[in-house]
């Protein structure tokens, strides 16, 4: 079963609640000269809504994970910090300027906020032109830089993250077995056991574990068959080590269930309305809809009620 498959490999999801969960770990483990200008006493903040505000006519369609995080600085100063993680391998070739986009609108709609951009790239694409944005007409110039840090290229050394005590290190792993094993269910139900079994040898915490179990499910996800046999796996090695962190496991498994009914519910929903609104549907709209995750089903139902045909749901 490949990533096409509803509720299979959702990567934007699970990297916004990862993002949620693990923001100082992240910063800490990617871009640790950041982490360090933070002043961590002072609690962090989701903007969501501001961000929506900026990003909401984006791309459709896209697979990226947004989040708009408010921190304090060592000397006191508020600052706005857009992190954008790109987790679809497809080339995009308007990838900069599309970041100086969300950062002009930012600095447009709150201008006294100071703001910093960040991107995550995790395909093994050619990236040396990210990061940079220029307009130039006549002697008028403007440029916009970014930092950007490559999973890849992180990845290539595989062993200080797999010996890492930073929690997020496991979130990168999964992320590149993810790619990685792209196509090749059994290669993955290897590696997604793997990873599992490494949380407990990392001395984490309770909550940190079943987090980290639940996230790794959720990137790494196999079709039911190998997701039986690897619960199999998880309770016979609870047996070995006698912990019983993974008794939670058919928890999330049970959980998975849930998500994967959520989606295919949204978008029967979705094709009920679309079909009441433009009458018989094309049967490629029809596996557009029944592929695509929760957010983007949200989006699509919000411009069924302003939208008068179907390309402006789905353009």
């Amino acid at each position: 079963m490949n990533e096409e498959t509803v509720g299979k490999s959702d990567f934007d999801s699970p990297w916004k609640e990862a993002l949620e969960y693990y923001f100082p770990q992240f910063l800490e483990l990617l871009l640790p000269e950041i982490h360090r200008e933070i002043d961590w006493q002072r609690p962090h903040e989701f903007l969501d809504k501001e961000l929506q505000q900026v990003v909401r006519d984006s791309d459709a369609g896209r697979r990226h994970a947004d989040k708009l995080v408010k921190v304090f600085t060592l000397d006191g100063s508020e600052t706005w910090v857009l992190i954008h993680v790109e987790v679809q391998g497809r080339t995009d070739h308007h990838f900069n300027a599309r970041m100086y986009r969300y950062y002009y609108r930012l600095q447009d709609k709150y201008p006294r906020q100071r703001i910093a951009s960040v991107a995550i790239l995790t395909d093994e694409a050619d990236h040396q032109a990210i990061g940079y944005h220029e307009q130039q007409l006549w002697q008028t110039r403007l440029t916009f830089s970014f930092p950007v840090v490559e999973l890849q290229r992180v990845g290539q050394e595989r062993h200080l993250l797999e010996n890492s005590a930073n929690p997020f290190a496991v979130i990168v792993l999964a992320q590149l077995e993810a790619h990685r094993t792209k196509g090749n269910d059994k290669d993955r139900l290897v590696t997604k056991f793997g990873l599992m079994k490494r949380l407990y040898q990392r001395g984490f915490k309770r909550a940190e574990v079943l987090e980290l179990l639940r996230l790794i499910d959720w990137m790494l996800a196999l079709p039911p068959a190998l997701e039986e046999q690897l619960e199999a796996q998880m309770a016979r090695f609870e047996e070995e080590v006698q912990m019983s962190y993974v008794t939670s496991f058919e928890r999330i498994a049970e959980k998975r269930g849930v998500q994967q009914g959520n989606v295919s519910g949204r978008a029967q929903m979705l094709l009920k309305l679309l079909t009441l609104k433009f009458g018989e549907l094309p049967t490629g709209i029809e596996s557009k809809v029944r592929h695509a995750g929760l957010e983007q089903l949200d989006l699509w139902a919000e411009r069924v009620l302003t939208a008068n045909t179907l390309n402006g749901i789905f353009d």
